[in-house]
């Protein structure tokens, strides 16, 4: 007989929902998709389990959506309307739709209702875009992003992590669709409907339980090349080769290392979807459905390791609220990082995106150095009740975590040790949400059955510092390998000694060889390593001759851009040419840091931009932005 799980009571601050007393298994969504009005409207169908005794409502997250109607249902039959009632908006967290179901529930007792709804033109989780903005100019595209808690403005759910359920859906649509979750009608491999402004209707599964924030929908002029048995790639068609150009390479290394290094794939298929560039994220971890970054190098293929790697932590392993969100991220850029050094066979590798890593958490660690705001740089965040977790959303999560465990790992005795545990951790997990405490109590219970290696962990390991620790710095000081990062800190350490020199003594002293042999993260460490330093940041006639002799402005590669704009507008240059930048990408990763940073030296040109453009971004990010520029309502 299997033990039963028993994971620490889960208290959400950021849910409205009553799922302690009554909770969502499986959902059924029939919606019809209105590409001329952006709307979705149809219905979810709430298969619900009652968890206590007396339970006569169940209340809903909502925000900004229309409710047409709601009745309970049996055996996909309506049996009586039920009665409802939606009180006043809360800013963060929406409405709490409460819904009576007229009787009173004993523990164990089933019952279904079916929720008549539309989202609305304020809704948070979708982005719209006109044919204009496509790559093909010819259809409008449609594309979500739920987490953290905006699936409430896209279906009236449980709008929480500790909730996990399966999906079906049935999507009536002018344009192909895609969910995250398995087609079943057309089969997949049938050829794609024609586009021919006829409705057409797609049918899907998920039968693995996942959290609302990983439902996701995108629809548009879509077409898909098979990368290997289980991986594929779908993107506009224009943008299909080069797409499955970047990663035909490693999408089937990827899926296969990860397997070998944690436990193996359950979820059938590993697809990625290419959106547009204003999708906020860089990727984002919807089971079956992936967006991915297409810089034409294979530089950013990092990004679908990561993502595959969320796959067994955060799809499979979830946190149970906001505040152990580390488990998700940390956990995930942990184990991609891990298969970075596995693919390329080099564990320098591995350590170079440590390094990579350092500067974005060291600037989200500063910024949060305020009074009110310090809570932001700890692991295990305390989010008071209402507090959008939007709003301390950072590197720190991940980097923090990612470096928490690479600790643990390296005072145990390194990887041989530690990779046991991390595969016994998946299995002890899978398919539940959990919090901090819970990870800490199996992790303790693991490493009783080793006293030698619990011994090293109590004496070595400050546990509370790394969790609740706030500050600039790690805990510890962490020590890499940096023989990759070598060249790219000789050379911005010749650039800072040469700072000061006439232009005619740079021009000769630098040159396009420095960087030819570079590899991508290189450069990018160079920049990194140039941003750090303060000395370098008013004189702007040596950032000029760089320019001259590199020619950053001109790259196609937006994380160089990135880095380069970070160092040169510390210098009070180049705010025009990143404001262009800012208005042709959506990746929160791009936006912020650069926005924030023209904001420093030219707060109008920052504003006059966001306004100009803003229309071109993800809700998400939009909100994100103007809060960064106090534009926020």
């Amino acid at each position: 007989m299997t033990e039963e799980l028993v994971l620490h009571p889960s208290d959400d601050p950021a849910t409205q929902s009553n799922y302690d007393d009554i909770a969502t298994t499986h959902l059924h969504l029939d919606w019809t998709v209105d590409f001329s009005q952006s709307f979705i409207r149809g219905s979810v169908v709430h298969s619900l389990l009652a968890k206590k005794n007396g339970i006569n409502q169940v209340v809903f997250d909502s925000s900004f959506i229309s409710i047409k109607r709601i009745v309970e249902v049996k055996d996909e039959k309506e049996i009586g309307e039920l009665k409802w009632h939606l009180p006043k908006r809360n800013k963060s967290m929406g409405s709490a739709l409460k819904v009576e179901l007229g009787r009173e529930l004993k523990k164990g007792d089933n019952v279904e209702v079916k929720i008549e709804y539309s989202t609305t033109d304020e809704c948070t989780a979708l982005g719209w875009l006109t044919p204009e903005q496509t790559d093909s100019g010819k259809y409008a595209f449609l594309y979500s992003q739920c987490q953290a808690i905006h699936c409430r403005s896209l279906i009236p759910c449980q709008d929480t992590p500790s909730v996990k359920a399966t999906y079906s859906a049935v999507v009536h649509s002018p344009l192909p669709i895609l969910l995250s979750a398995r087609r079943t009608s057309p089969p997949p491999s049938a050829p794609q409907p024609e586009i021919d402004g006829q409705l057409h209707t797609y049918k899907f599964e998920q039968s693995i339980a996942i959290p609302s924030y990983l439902i996701a929908i995108a629809g548009g002029e879509l077409a898909f090349k098979a990368l290997g048995e289980r991986t594929g790639i779908w993107a506009e068609p224009g943008m299909l080769e080069r797409s499955a150009w970047e990663f035909q390479e490693d999408a089937e290394k990827i899926v296969s290392g990860l397997e070998e290094l944690v436990t193996p794939y359950v979820w059938g298929r590993y697809d990625a979807l290419v959106l547009p560039a204003s999708f906020p994220y860089g990727g984002m971890e919807n089971a079956n459905l992936t967006p991915a970054l297409i810089v034409g190098d294979r530089s950013q293929v990092d990004v679908l390791g990561h993502e595959a790697s969320h796959s067994w932590h955060g799809n499979l392993i979830s946190c149970s609220d906001w505040a152990s969100f580390w488990l998700n991220e940390g956990w995930t850029t942990y184990t991609e990082r891990l298969l970075t050094g596995k693919l390329h066979g080099n564990p320098a590798s591995r350590d170079f995106e440590y390094i990579i890593g350092e500067k974005a958490m060291k600037d989200d660690l500063k910024r949060f150095d305020k009074d009110g705001l310090r809570f932001g740089q700890r692991l295990h965040i305390p989010y008071e009740k209402g507090v959008d977790p939007d709003d301390v959303y950072s590197s720190v999560a991940y980097d923090k975590g990612a470096n928490f465990l690479y600790c643990l790992e390296k005072t145990v005795g390194g990887l041989e040790v530690f990779n046991p545990y991390h595969k016994a951790f998946v299995k002890k997990f899978s398919g539940h949400s959990i919090s901090t405490q819970d990870w800490l109590d199996h992790f303790w219970s693991y490493w009783s059955q080793f006293p030698e290696k619990e011994k090293l962990l109590k004496e070595k390991v400050d546990f509370d510092a790394w969790l609740n620790g706030e500050g600039l710095d790690l805990p510890v000081k962490m020590e890499y390998d940096t023989s990759l990062a070598d060249a790219s800190y000789a050379l911005a350490a010749s650039w800072d000694s040469a700072r000061s020199l006439p232009r005619e003594e740079l021009v000769k002293k630098f040159s396009k060889a420095d960087i030819e042999k570079f590899q991508t993260n290189q450069v990018i460490v160079f920049l990194e390593t140039l941003a750090g330093k303060d000395s370098f940041e008013k004189n702007q006639e040596a950032i000029e001759v760089m320019e001259e002799v590199y020619g950053f402005l001109e790259t196609k590669n937006p994380e160089i851009k990135l880095r380069n704009f970070l160092v040169s507008l510390k210098a009070g240059l180049y705010a025009t040419e990143a404001a262009a930048f800012v208005r042709t990408v959506g990746r929160l990763k791009y936006v912020r840091p650069i926005y924030r940073a023209i904001f420093e030296i030219e707060p109008e040109l920052a504003k006059k931009t966001f306004l100009e453009s803003k229309h071109l971004l993800h809700p998400i990010a939009r909100t994100m932005v103007a809060r960064d520029l106090g534009l926020e309502k």
